[in-house]
């Protein structure tokens, strides 16, 4: 995806919570950035000539010696660097300045002054005292700025926010701009990226389809090509990609693993079946029985998606060999699965089945990632660009390992059939919803002119049901029940690294709660997830 010759801003990785969400900002002044260890070689950053680097956060404290660090070399390569965070911490211990614990932590919405002379904080902030809304999330803090240093920012209990030594272009700051919940925090990951480092911003996703199939016919050749379509999003894409780059030489099979959603299995054998709008050689797998005994008894979330993840890829393997021999495997993975999975010193947030659940030796060649270095909404824009119809394109998200994360504890078949009932009920109703808001029929919609072309402000980016381990006494037809709850999420988010709780009317809660209750054998009670991300994930588990 990067050639070597395009401007390009890399991620220091410190262990932060936020560090794909650093790149995914830069990527949208359309500049290209990547994230890379904090233990990355000097010579390596040399080679890629970045007009940039970034510091992540992180929990640690600089000052310890056995934190994440990064060796002095990094302010010798005369390359711009913001710290963020910890990052900020880094650079003022290994300056000369003192990073210490904060006598009073902050966490959420602060208030800062901003010095807006700063080339970093231009335009931010409000009135002639820079007054701006951001989001901390430090204990430590910066107590002295190193030498060569001004602050530029400022908060009621944290007296350097922010500090800049122009001549070495070096900027930092104790909050993150790169979060929503830092108002103009776009606008500060702009004036570095434009006025510190000077790029011109002239990435574009435009040339990716073109540039990854002319890829693949090279690096595959006549080689036999399998690839694992789950029907959503990203192997759609994939195997579009793929299906342009080699044609009958690929094998697109699909595994339902008996954990998708009401109807799914059905309804991706319509669109990549041979019925379908694709000429794609199309194998369904029906393996709902072997992964529900490999899944008995597991509880624990992250050996059900190593177990899913090793069980997808025997499945693979059987298939590949039925059909002689495959020298290339194909997955959807995207950036955020590789991330969120471990890099450098990251914390694993969660391994994805397609990347921290791979088994340590598959029967092919090479495992074949198209999409691995795409946001989600950078793999939409490829399948429009790929022509792939809208209602596939803007498709929710699904989890590889699928309902066996939306069920809390052991996977049972009772439990698949009472979630996939509870989720088909869910999003059943909001589609009714929308339709009857667009005809002004839901209280408190406001204006209803011009509205079939639009959607209302509580229409979730991604929403669905999932079965909890509780079971709690309940009361129906005058008798006893001793059933499941169902728990409800709903969230709105542009890059699916950062999520808000969607304030969906609770009219519309209502009816799902009263039909799921009704229609729903073995549930009696049904909870609404109010958790934003974070501290919370998109999904349960």
């Amino acid at each position: 995806m990067s050639d070597g010759k395009q401007e390009k801003v890399i991620v220091i990785d410190f262990g932060g919570q936020y560090n794909q969400l650093i790149a995914r900002r830069v990527r949208e002044c359309h500049v290209y950035s990547e994230v890379y260890p904090n233990t990355i070689p000097m010579d390596e950053i040399r080679a890629m000539n970045p007009k940039g680097i970034i510091f992540t956060g992180g929990p640690n404290s600089a000052y310890l010696p056995e934190s994440p660090s990064i060796t002095k070399e990094v302010f010798e390569l005369g390359i711009p660097i913001l710290g963020i965070c910890y990052g900020a911490q880094v650079i003022a211990h290994l300056l000369g300045g003192k990073v210490d614990t904060a006598p009073t932590s902050e966490y959420g919405r602060t208030e800062v002054k901003v010095d807006q002379s700063s080339a970093l904080f231009k335009n931010v902030g409000e009135g002639d005292d820079g007054d701006t809304i951001v989001w901390m999330s430090h204990t430590d803090y910066i107590a002295e700025a190193p030498e060569g240093f001004r602050v530029t920012a400022s908060s009621s209990v944290c007296p350097v926010a922010g500090m800049e030594d122009v001549s070495r272009r070096f900027y930092a700051t104790q909050f993150h701009p790169e979060v929503n919940h830092t108002v103009e925090g776009q606008k500060v990951i702009e004036n570095f990226v434009y006025d510190v480092c000077g790029c011109k911003g002239d990435w574009k996703m435009s040339s990716f389809a073109e540039d990854t199939i002319r890829e693949m016919k090279s690096r595959i050749g006549d080689g036999k090509v399998l690839c694992a379509l789950s029907g959503g999003v990203d192997s759609s894409v994939a195997a579009v990609l793929l299906s342009r780059a080699v044609g009958k030489q690929l094998t697109c099979v699909f595994v339902d693993h008996g954990l998708l959603r009401k109807n799914e299995g059905d309804e991706v054998e319509a669109v990549f079946g041979p019925d379908g709008p694709y000429d794609l050689n199309f194998v369904r797998v029906n393996a709902a029985d072997r992964f529900y005994e490999k899944l008995s008894g597991v509880s624990e979330p992250e050996k059900k998606r190593k177990i899913i993840g090793e069980e997808f890829i025997r499945v693979f393997e059987e298939e590949a060999k039925k059909i002689g021999a495959v020298d290339y495997l194909v997955q959807g993975t995207i950036y955020p699965d590789v991330i969120e999975s471990g890099l450098g010193e990251s914390a694993t947030i969660k391994s994805h089945h397609n990347v921290g659940g791979l088994p340590d030796h598959v029967d092919f060649k090479e495992i074949v990632e198209p999409l691995r270095l795409l946001f989600k909404d950078e793999v939409r824009a490829v399948g429009r660009e790929l022509g792939i119809p809208e209602y596939l394109v803007s498709r929710q998200p699904f989890p590889g390992p699928g309902l066996g994360i939306r069920i809390i504890g052991e996977v049972s078949e009772e439990k698949v059939r009472i979630v996939q009932d509870a989720d088909y009920i869910y999003r059943e109703e909001i589609a009714k919803a929308i339709d009857r808001w667009r005809e002004g029929k839901i209280d408190g919609s406001g204006d209803i002119s011009d509205r079939k072309d639009k959607n209302p402000i509580w229409l979730p980016d991604q929403y669905f049901a999932a079965i909890t381990n509780m079971r709690s006494v309940g009361v129906m037809g005058d008798g006893r029940t001793y059933d499941y709850a169902i728990a409800l999420r709903a969230v709105n988010t542009s890059d699916f690294m950062t999520a808000d709780a969607t304030h969906i009317p609770w009219e519309i809660l209502d009816i799902v709660t009263n039909r799921i209750v009704n229609e729903v054998k073995g549930v009696n009670r049904v909870l609404y997830d109010c958790t934003s991300k974070p501290p919370g994930t998109i999904e349960l588990e």
